[in-house]
């Protein structure tokens, strides 16, 4: 009987990794993870063995990846803050790709961003572009996945614009709103990763969701779907800023940053690529319309 291949996921108690994680288990696989979050509760029942992300201590890093075949980095950070920033996530992301390069990992499948570019305004763009480009240089077999946002259960954007719908009489839309996205469900990201875990070609995938919407009609269609629409008004940026800063003071979180605002209204969450995953996310939150935006979801409370 051949033996299950060891895989290792970061993160596997979070939101992306959790969903890998399941997929690889599902599939008869030997799971681990790298992570420094203690949960609450065991999602897999012991059966997924936990190491520690150990950044600082390559050895150790390069140790607890002996064995594995094929390494899934979901690491990453949404926003400079004194607990975290964007170069210290860089310094760190490179320090795996060399634990795994040491260990003998062959094959990385790696989660970016749509439009990475060295020479992007924005910190978190360069610092994505400077990844891609170090995995490609690392020899190490790669698929790098470019999703643009996130839905599921445990996601943060859609949530939480249904959740300002459901508690404010409007809403504000930062520019003219006719910026693009393209949601991609969680699960569709995992089942496209485990696919390209197994694949041995060095890839680059836009991973992005069947359905594009502008903000604007995103925030409209969010609203008809729970039965909170709500009147749209179109507010300056600086402004929507401040609210969303207020807010964020009242939340004890980072509701949202210029640098995503300006991200977003720049379109770097649009690509021209045909539809990576299946699921719609219209479907998906009319399935999911009486618990969409009832809670909060915060950044900060999801990396304490």
């Amino acid at each position: 009987m051949t033996p299950p291949v060891r895989h290792a996921v970061t993160g596997a108690f979070g939101y992306s990794g959790r969903y890998i994680a399941q997929r690889l288990l599902a599939a008869g696989h030997e799971v681990i993870t790298l992570t420094n979050s203690t949960p609450a509760a065991d999602l897999f029942a012991g059966r997924i063995r936990r190491f520690p992300l150990a950044f600082e201590r390559p050895d150790a890093l390069a140790e607890s990846l002996r064995g594995v075949r094929v390494l899934y980095n979901t690491y990453w950070v949404r926003f400079n803050h004194r607990r975290f920033t964007y170069a210290r996530a860089v310094r760190n992301t490179l320090a795996l790709f060399e634990a795994a390069r040491r260990a003998g990992v062959e094959r990385v499948v790696h989660v970016s961003i749509t439009n990475p570019s060295p020479t992007s305004p924005f910190e978190y763009f360069r610092g994505k572009a400077e990844l891609e480009a170090a995995l490609q240089a690392s020899g190490l077999s790669y698929a790098i996945l470019r999703p643009t946002v996130l839905f599921g259960k445990e996601d943060i954007l859609i949530n939480n614009i249904a959740w300002m719908l459901r508690r404010f009489p409007v809403f504000g839309i930062f520019g003219d709103g006719q910026y693009r996205l393209q949601p991609i469900y969680v699960d569709d990201l995992a089942a496209l990763a485990v696919r390209h875990g197994a694949a041995s070609d060095n890839v680059i995938v836009q991973a992005i969701g069947p359905e594009t919407f502008r903000f604007r009609d995103l925030v409209e269609t969010i609203g008809r779907i729970i039965e909170r629409p709500r009147p749209l008004i179109r507010v300056p940026p600086a402004l929507a800023y401040g609210f969303g800063a207020a807010l964020g003071l009242v939340l004890d979180d980072v509701v949202i940053t210029r640098d995503e605002m300006r991200g977003l209204m720049a379109g770097l969450l649009f690509v021209d690529a045909p539809p990576a995953g299946s699921t719609a996310l219209t479907e998906w939150a009319a399935a999911h319309r009486d618990q969409l935006g009832r809670r909060y979801a915060s950044e900060l409370a999801r990396r304490a």
